[in-house]
């Protein structure tokens, strides 16, 4: 016996981009947000895997990657928020 078993509605996306944000959640510039903080953290893991032989230069290096880290961080929690009030403001 063949039972079908509907997960989700059906969804119109006709309207494009804006239906498609709407239907997981968040907005345009919220995905652009989560990119920006995805690549610094990739950047920031790849900043301390390669670190050099001078303990100088490799504590400066570990320091930058760690910033980088928690601005990655950051923009991953609150970045919509952060950029809300960019984007709605009034002239």
């Amino acid at each position: 016996m063949n039972k079908r078993t509907i997960m989700a509605a059906g969804q119109d996306l006709s309207g494009g981009f804006k239906d498609f944000f709407d239907t997981i959640g968040m907005t345009g510039s919220g995905l652009v947000t989560k990119g920006i903080a995805a690549v610094l953290a990739v950047i920031a893991i790849r900043m301390l895997l390669t670190l050099s032989g001078d303990p100088k230069r490799a504590m400066r290096q570990s320091a930058t990657a760690v910033g980088a880290a928690f601005v990655a961080v950051v923009l991953a929690l609150y970045g919509s928020t952060l950029f809300a009030t960019v984007t709605n403001a009034k002239g």
